[in-house]
């Protein structure tokens, strides 16, 4: 346990996409308001490694922890990219840039948060998705992907993001869930947490897409139970860039997205806007984008 004395906040932001400049001035006006403050960062940081370090870094520098979630971009094999590891190597890489760096990744031991609303575990999860979230009507990962193809909605995963050594992104998926969900557990039984995913642990959350078929590339069925299953507080996630709080069988579900500069005009306040997750803000209830907004709109996410 890291002690706080009392004091600071627990923060959240996800999907920075420094690749924009406008993106890149807004990490760069990031700041934590007391010495005390951690800073949840719940992936699509970048697309490349240099970027990942460099905002990273930065925000190591201003925040007394930062901890990590990978999202998808963070996985890609990109061209603008000269590290070119795929998969699973590509992952520790980034695992061992942000142990260098002092950030905490899914791979660390899970860090309690005893400031303001403590104590609660705070766990970073690398999770992926597995097609469970399947488009109305279909009932297999092929056809919801003969579906999405033809609706013109695909992922840019399916062309970016390689399971390597696992046969496919549902396997790799499949594996991180089960090892996740055995460290979960061995979380002391009397202790709320703090679940940090890119992706919705439940599938209520993307009941407002633009696009339903895009749910397929935004989580899985096999952790449905997980908010009620391991005591959580607030369920952290990103990905759909339509940031909001919602609540779901009595669990706050916050999405913390700064999304795409062309998204930011329909959304009240300003983009980048840390979100506080504990101590808990005063006013209760659904904030958030009206339904029809956000995610799914091309193949970039």
């Amino acid at each position: 346990m890291e002690s706080t004395d009392g004091r600071g906040q627990l923060l959240a932001i996800s999907d920075l996409h420094i690749a924009y400049p406008e993106n890149r001035a807004l990490v760069e006006q990031m700041r934590s308001t007391s010495d005390d403050d951690w800073l949840l960062v719940a992936g699509d940081v970048a697309e490349t490694v240099a970027d990942i370090r460099w905002a990273l870094e930065l925000l190591a520098g201003r925040f007394r922890r930062v901890i990590w979630a990978p999202g998808n971009h963070e996985l890609w094999t990109h061209q603008k990219d000269p590290v070119t590891l795929r998969g699973v190597e590509r992952y520790e890489h980034l695992v061992a840039v942000c142990r260098e760096l002092g950030v905490t990744t899914p791979e660390d031991p899970y860090p309690v948060w005893d400031g303001p609303g403590g104590p609660v575990a705070v766990a970073p999860l690398f999770l992926l998705y597995d097609y469970s979230f399947l488009p109305q009507g279909c009932t297999t990962k092929e056809q919801g992907l003969e579906y999405a193809h033809g609706t013109g909605i695909v992922c840019t995963d399916e062309y970016l993001l390689h399971p390597d050594p696992h046969p496919s992104r549902e396997a790799w998926c499949r594996a991180r869930v089960a090892w996740t969900e055995r460290r979960l557990e061995e979380i002391p039984g009397d202790l709320p947490t703090v679940l940090v995913n890119h992706y919705p642990l439940d599938r209520h959350p993307t009941d407002v897409l633009r696009y339903p078929e895009f749910a397929m590339w935004c989580g899985t069925e096999l952790t449905a139970d997980w908010h009620r299953r391991f005591r959580v507080a607030c369920m952290v996630y990103g990905h759909l860039h339509i940031p909001r709080t919602t609540y779901y069988e009595g669990v706050r579900f916050e999405e913390v997205s700064v999304g795409y500069p062309r998204e930011w005009g329909p959304r009240p306040g300003s983009p980048g806007r840390l979100r506080r997750i504990l101590p808990m803000e005063v006013q209760a209830g659904v904030r958030g984008t009206a339904p029809g907004v956000g995610r799914g709109g091309g193949g970039g996410r």
